[in-house]
């Protein structure tokens, strides 16, 4: 018998893997959510499947997603990202990396780590949606809007409130899984 999944993830065998081993697991490691935060941020106004495609050569052109790296970017190193073919070639998404890992470490000095501040919202556990078909799903909630602008306010860029939603869902701030998922209850 076949597995019931999100509609989402259709049959790509990329979209499927990453929906059944990523989307919606709780991740509360820095490095992990910073990994999703810049992914999310180049995402902005692309498919997602575009992003997991290029996912192996963004982690290769941001030296594995190290945010302590990313955010001491020199221009001659924004200016090499720029001519890479294998990322997203967006001047103002490459420089929010650096601006947004700078933020990322003031947030670990104040809250002693990304994952306490992130979580915060959410008093530290997933909050559980029961939607029936994939219309039900909000691309934005006044949680995210709440987010977006505490990190807009700290000084993030590309971090709008649909962004941040699927952030939360990336990362399993929100289990946004249909209850007829087999992954569902298993998140």
């Amino acid at each position: 018998m076949k597995k019931q999944r999100c509609s989402w993830c259709g049959d790509d065998p990329l979209y499927v893997t990453y929906h059944d081993t990523e989307w919606g697991v709780p991740v509360y490691d820095d490095n992990t959510l910073f990994e999703f935060l810049l992914l999310e941020t180049f995402q902005a106004g692309l498919s997602w499947i575009t992003i997991l495609r290029k996912r192996e050569n963004f982690r290769n052109a941001f030296d594995d997603f190290d945010y302590k790296k990313i955010a001491n970017y020199s221009e001659d190193k924004i200016a090499s990202l720029l001519q890479d073919a294998g990322i997203i070639r967006n001047k103002l998404k490459v420089n929010s990396a650096v601006t947004n890992a700078q933020a990322f470490i003031k947030i670990q000095k104040e809250f002693g780590s990304f994952s306490k501040y992130i979580w915060g919202f959410v008093d530290g556990k997933p909050i559980q949606n029961r939607f029936k078909s994939m219309s039900e799903c909000p691309a934005n909630t006044p949680l995210s809007d709440t987010i977006s602008k505490d990190l807009k306010k700290r000084g993030f860029k590309f971090v709008g409130s649909t962004v941040v939603y699927a952030y939360m869902q990336a990362t399993g701030m929100v289990n946004d899984h249909l209850v007829s998922c087999f992954r569902y209850k298993e998140v």
